[in-house]
């Protein structure tokens, strides 16, 4: 993992857990506000760093789903038991790449950063694949 900070955090019957280490202070980081319809029923508000590390740990995998829609390019990994997904994944090349939701980490508080909106739609899938490799958590491990 890349040296800094470790952020926790999880689904909210804590069957998905997620560690988070960054270098970048939580305040630094802009949110990321997706406009598809998942993500704005959601609430999901995401960040990355392509030079951090992420865990992700499953207590009960057979009570994770992996979502997927649209161009079918990235899981949400939402968790069947309170329906919180905190983190998604796209397998590109071998690699696994993620985002975090801010929403589901313990310290959410911390990251005031301002939120930008996005909309997607537009992107091909290898448009959406190039950009999940550069700006994407690249370091990533997923457990159970």
């Amino acid at each position: 993992m890349t040296d800094g900070q470790s952020h926790a955090g999880g689904c909210h019957c804590g069957n998905i857990r997620i560690r988070l280490r960054t270098a970048i202070a939580p305040e630094d980081f802009a949110a990321r506000v997706c406009t598809c319809t998942f993500c704005v029923k959601h609430g999901g508000r995401y960040l990355s760093d392509p030079d951090g590390a992420l865990i992700v740990e499953c207590q009960d995998p057979a009570q994770v789903s992996r979502y997927q829609f649209g161009h079918r390019t990235a899981d949400f990994l939402v968790c069947g038991r309170c329906g919180v997904f905190p983190a998604v994944l796209s397998e590109i090349d071998g690699t696994t790449y993620a985002v975090v939701n801010i929403n589901s980490l313990d310290e959410r508080a911390r990251f005031t950063g301002e939120g930008q909106d996005f909309d997607y739609d537009p992107e091909t899938p290898d448009d959406r694949l190039a950009r999940r490799q550069q700006r994407w958590i690249g370091q990533v491990s997923v457990n159970g």
